[in-house]
């Protein structure tokens, strides 16, 4: 029975494209490697935030690559390392056999294209299924804090609990993302959908981790935030970025790309008016 869990968890999704069957398998890949870091006491260390972590415990209406993590405390010298057996056997008990890597970041490249520190710590995790299929892991060991955390529970491959952000946490982090990130030529439309998403739903933004990220990053002089200043800077990234490039990065993530037809600067710069922070 055990070796048929990878593909029942499969059979949840209604794949009606490559794409989507790919998105479907880097998502199983994700919730097969949350349950064995968790069988190892990772969450005792560490919490799960991002993207991935928003699709997997809330229902966010879009696919996501990567899995980030962040320590409790601060342990520069941390390594993913000693979860390595863990990851293999959960896999392997599920008929699946992976290669893990550690991934190396330059500097350069740490600065100007992927907004991540150069003391983040990256893992790479990779399943052959006809196709080499990736997903990205990082874990920030000097991460900024004031933040808050929950548990939150998985019933497969089997059932346990995750470590996460709550979602003003989760929201202060994407907001961060979402004004300062800078890709170069690239816009990170998921960043905008995410956005969207809290807006929605009435969740407020952390206001205090939002800070301590902005500062730790030097994103702004320390000292120089306030409620009022973010939503102005908020403004500004809407108001300078084009909406159709925002569209084309998202819309492979999308099972129904049409969600986006309302979108223009005018709507977003709306949103930013209705989004509720927590001073």
């Amino acid at each position: 029975m055990t070796s048929r869990v990878f593909e029942t968890m499969l059979a949840r999704y209604e794949c009606q494209s490559t794409e989507d069957k790919l998105n479907a398998i880097r998502e199983v890949m994700q919730q097969v490697t949350l349950a064995a870091l968790s069988r190892g006491g990772f969450f005792n260390k560490a919490a799960f935030y991002g993207g991935t972590c928003l699709r997997i415990f809330h229902g966010l209406e879009r696919f996501s690559e990567d899995m980030d993590f962040s320590l409790l405390a601060e342990q520069p010298d941390f390594t993913l390392e000693p979860w390595f057996e863990n990851i293999h056997r959960e896999f392997a008990q599920l008929n699946q056999k992976v290669d893990i890597s550690v991934k190396k970041k330059s500097i350069q490249s740490t600065i100007h294209s992927a907004f991540l520190k150069s003391d983040t710590a990256q893992y790479q995790i990779k399943l052959e299924r006809g196709r080499v299929i990736n997903i990205k892991l990082e874990v920030d060991t000097t991460p900024p804090l004031s933040f808050d955390t929950e548990e939150n529970l998985l019933l497969l491959p089997y059932s346990f609990y995750t470590r996460t952000f709550t979602l003003p946490c989760l929201f202060a982090g994407k907001m961060h993302a979402f004004i300062f990130r800078n890709w170069l030529h690239r816009v990170k439309g998921r960043d905008w959908f995410d956005f969207e998403w809290y807006v929605r739903r009435g969740i407020p933004l952390h206001f205090s981790h939002f800070a301590e990220r902005a500062y730790q990053f030097d994103s702004v002089p320390r000292d120089s935030l306030s409620p009022d200043v973010l939503r102005n800077i908020l403004k500004e990234k809407i108001e300078s970025t084009p909406i159709e490039a925002v569209k084309k990065d998202v819309s492979p993530f999308l099972k129904n790309p049409s969600v986006m037809d309302i979108w223009s600067t005018r709507y977003f710069l709306q949103l930013a008016d209705m989004m509720v922070i927590l001073g």
